[in-house]
C-alpha cells in the first residue's frame, strides 16, 4: 500500500476512513492490525484483499497492481493467492465439514480429495469431516473455516478477527493452528484483532486509528 485513502459520502460530507496509509508486507510474514472498532480495519483488509478500491493511493498484490485491475481479474487473483478467516465462520449450512473444506476446489475447477483430507487432519478433525455446521461447536466450524482458507495453498491469508466469536480456551487453541500452519506452509499472514495477546504473536503489529497506520513497538 502507498498512500493509500478511502473515503465515503455520508449525510454530513465525505467522511475519511483511512488516510494516506502506507504498508509493505514482506512474504511470509505475519502482521497484525489494531484498534477500536469503527477504525477501519476491516475496510483495511478489504483493501489488501482487493475486495475493494481505494479512493487514492496504489495497492499492489504479488508484484500486480489491484488498483489497475477490473473487478473479475482481482476476483481471479483472490482464488488463486488468497484465502480467509473470517469471525462468524461464514460455512454453508447445508454443506458438511469436508464439503466446505472442498468449496475453494470446486470453484476453481479442481477436485483434490487428498487434500482435503490432510487440512481435516492437519485442524484435527477428521473424524468430523461428514458433520454439518450446525452439529459442530464454535471452535470445530472455525476450524473447518480455517481449513477451508488452506486448502488451495493460499500464498496470502487474511483474517479477521478470527477468535473474537469463540471463548478464550477455545480461541487459543485456533490461534495455535492459525500459526503453525502459517509456520508449516510459509504462508503470509494478516490478521486484525481486537486480541493484543493474538497480535502480539505476530512478527509485527500495527495500530489503526484517525486513518493512519502506526508500527507498534515489539513487546519486551
Amino acid at each position: 500500500m502507498h498512500g493509500v485513502g478511502k473515503s465515503v459520502t455520508g449525510p454530513e460530507g465525505e467522511v475519511r476512513i483511512l488516510d494516506d496509509v502506507d504498508l509493505t508486507v514482506g512474504e511470509g510474514d505475519s502482521i497484525a492490525i489494531v484498534g477500536a472498532s469503527g477504525s477501519g480495519k476491516t475496510t483495511l483488509l478489504s483493501l489488501l484483499a482487493g475486495l475493494d478500491l481505494p479512493t487514492r493511493g496504489e495497492i499492489a498484490l504479488a508484484g500486480q497492481s489491484l488498483t489497475s485491475m477490473s473487478e473479475e481479474e482481482r476476483a481471479a487473483l483472490r482464488a488463486r493467492l488468497i484465502g480467509f478467516v473470517f469471525q462468524n465462520f461464514h460455512l454453508l449450512p447445508s454443506l458438511t465439514a469436508e464439503e466446505n473444506i472442498a468449496l475453494p476446489l470446486e470453484l476453481s475447477g479442481r477436485e483434490d480429495p487428498e487434500r482435503v483430507g490432510e487440512v481435516l487432519a492437519a485442524v484435527g478433525l477428521g473424524d468430523r469431516r461428514r458433520h454439518y455446521p450446525r452439529q459442530l461447536s464454535g471452535g470445530e466450524q472455525q476450524r473447518v473455516a480455517l481449513a477451508r482458507a488452506y486448502v488451495a495453498h493460499p500464498r496470502i491469508l487474511f483474517a479477521d478477527e478470527p477468535t473474537g466469536s469463540l471463548d478464550q480456551t477455545t480461541g487459543r487453541h485456533v490461534s495455535d493452528l492459525l500459526f503453525e500452519l502459517n509456520r508449516h506452509n510459509r504462508t503470509t499472514l494478516v490478521l486484525v484483532t481486537h486480541d493484543l495477546s493474538l497480535a502480539r504473536r505476530c512478527q509485527r503489529v500495527y495500530l489503526l486509528g484517525n486513518g493512519r497506520l502506526t508500527e507498534q513497538a515489539a513487546a519486551a
